[in-house]
């Protein structure tokens, strides 16, 4: 489970990140149409960490149903809010933690993880149960930023926000290490990219099949 103080802390933030641009419109508009491509009409689609719904809402119409999916109740309020009326009977918003995977075993054909790895604390959960949630061959999709490959500064600043209630947790690690940890949670990289833009913050997109 992510500390209680996660919730709280997206809670307060939600209006303000919900205001705010995308910061890198070129790599999210990648990330998009490589995963547009992944999706089929009959898929049933997870989206952990939805925030606002941003993504959900450009991405649900493709498919039969699109479940998305926050510890914050004022991102799921805000992305609900965001959803009237645009005519899609096929997504939901629920309130849950990253680690939950509503249905029963194998529902999805899809999950989605986008910006959010490093944020839970419980990541090996969140793979795991990602895994039990998604049918044989599934495909586990994220875009994470790894701390690892950053400007070092950056780290050390962390730590100083966290004791002033400007961040939440935040976990440092590699492109490598999380491929580890994915292979370790019984999934295959079929795809590997670089969707960040920046030279500072080359994101890594990883495809991975449920074995």
């Amino acid at each position: 489970m992510p500390a209680p103080n996660d919730a709280r802390f997206w809670d307060k933030a939600a209006r303000k990140y919900a205001r705010d641009p995308i910061g890198d419109p070129a790599g999210y508009e990648r990330t998009l149409e490589a995963v547009a491509q992944r999706l089929a009409p009959e898929h049933r689609v997870l989206e952990l960490g939805c925030g606002t719904g941003t993504t959900a809402l450009r991405l649900a119409s493709g498919v039969a149903e699109y479940v998305a999916s926050d510890v914050s109740a004022e991102m799921i309020a805000i992305a609900r809010e965001k959803a009237e009326g645009a005519g899609l009977p096929q997504l939901t918003f629920e309130v849950a933690p990253a680690e939950a995977t509503p249905g029963p075993e194998g529902r999805f054909d899809v999950v989605l993880a986008f910006n959010l790895l490093h944020l839970v604390k419980a990541r090996g959960a969140l793979l795991q149960a990602a895994h039990r949630g998604l049918k044989p061959g599934g495909l586990f999709i994220s875009k994470t930023p790894c701390l690892k490959e950053v400007n070092p500064l950056i780290r050390a600043v962390i730590p100083l926000m966290q004791a002033v209630g400007k961040a939440p947790y935040v976990a440092v690690f590699d492109a490598a290490e999380l491929e580890d940890e994915l292979t370790a949670s019984g999934f295959a990289i079929v795809e590997r990219a670089r969707h960040g833009s920046g030279r500072q913050d080359p994101r890594p997109y990883l495809v991975a099949a449920k074995i």
